[in-house]
């Protein structure tokens, strides 16, 4: 993607960051977000990225242009209020797409955690959707209302897509790691202070880890594919599992794993990856690889001396 004006949603957060960052590098570049951490705010201007700040809850999008040709929407509200969680990963979808109506296309990331559980069941896009963090909300419940406000961001970007005719693609993440963090990151932290790490029950805990590089990679071919009503895609890498992927953080560490087995956790959500495969080819980053940089780049104080595991 070369010379094209973009607008990146909820630029600041662990996934938007790094892409905003590398589309910045060919084109112009537009971030929206509420922008509470300078920090991040200052790395994007760095990039190039025009920063702009706007509060989802009430979105005030005067100040925005119209003429973006790509809508990326990565923003994500995790407050633990239905109201205040719908209005913003929900409500504010309908917003961004009726400002941007004469975008050439728009990205609307979801998760896979929009999945009805089932066990041992490997999901492609036409399966049915459920609560799929009900379990976390004793002990995480910012979590609660995570998986249904998701799927109401998906409904909200099926209406809008019709009604302006924008044509959509429905990302559903599987779990984005890499030098920005991510699930992966936290497990790195837990294994070096020797914490357990708590697993659900149906072992093995499979899901698919997708590197930050392969999700910029990825994105011309999910834009090239957005239709109307909208494309959904499992944006996902090659399935692994929480147990190995700790194991191999604690390879390089040199720290063994602990494991603690609680209802209270999600699930594996393992998905099929053949429409992505499809669109745009096989990733690119190795899991071992891209595990053993997120380490290099976070802490490479854990890594001195420490040999990565085969």
């Amino acid at each position: 993607m070369r010379g094209e004006k973009i607008l990146v949603v909820g630029c600041t957060s662990q996934v938007a960051l790094p892409v905003a960052r590398a589309l910045a590098a060919d084109n112009e570049v537009w971030g929206i977000a509420r922008f509470k951490d300078q920090r991040a705010r200052d790395a994007l201007e760095a990039a190039g990225v025009r920063c702009h700040g706007v509060d989802l809850h009430q979105p005030d999008l005067s100040g925005l242009p119209r003429d973006f040709g790509y809508v990326l929407n990565f923003s994500v509200s995790r407050t633990g209020s239905w109201e205040t969680d719908l209005d913003i990963n929900a409500g504010s979808v309908a917003f961004l797409m009726e400002h941007c109506a004469d975008a050439r296309a728009a990205l609307q990331c979801s998760t896979t955690g929009v999945y009805q559980p089932r066990p041992d069941h490997v999901f492609s896009e036409g399966d049915p959707l459920g609560d799929n963090h009900r379990p976390w909300e004793p002990t995480m419940p910012f979590l609660a209302t995570y998986s249904i406000s998701k799927i109401a961001a998906e409904s909200a970007a099926r209406y809008a897509s019709r009604r302006w005719n924008v044509p959509t693609v429905i990302g559903r993440l599987g779990v984005p790691y890499g030098d920005n963090g991510g699930w992966p990151a936290f497990h790195l932290e837990m294994v070096a202070a020797h914490a357990p790490i708590e697993v659900h029950p149906d072992r093995p805990n499979r899901f698919n880890p997708i590197h930050e590089d392969d999700i910029v990679a990825t994105l011309p071919a999910l834009l090239d594919a957005a239709t109307v009503p909208p494309t959904v895609v499992n944006w996902a890498g090659v399935p692994s599992s929480l147990e190995s992927w700790c194991t191999e953080l604690g390879a390089l560490v040199g720290v063994e794993p602990q494991f603690v087995e609680t209802e209270h956790t999600i699930a594996g959500v393992p998905v099929d990856t053949t429409r992505l495969t499809a669109l745009a080819g096989p990733l690119q980053i190795d899991l071992a690889d891209g595990l053993r940089r997120m380490v290099e780049a976070r802490r490479p104080d854990l890594v001195r001396g420490a040999t990565a595991s085969s």
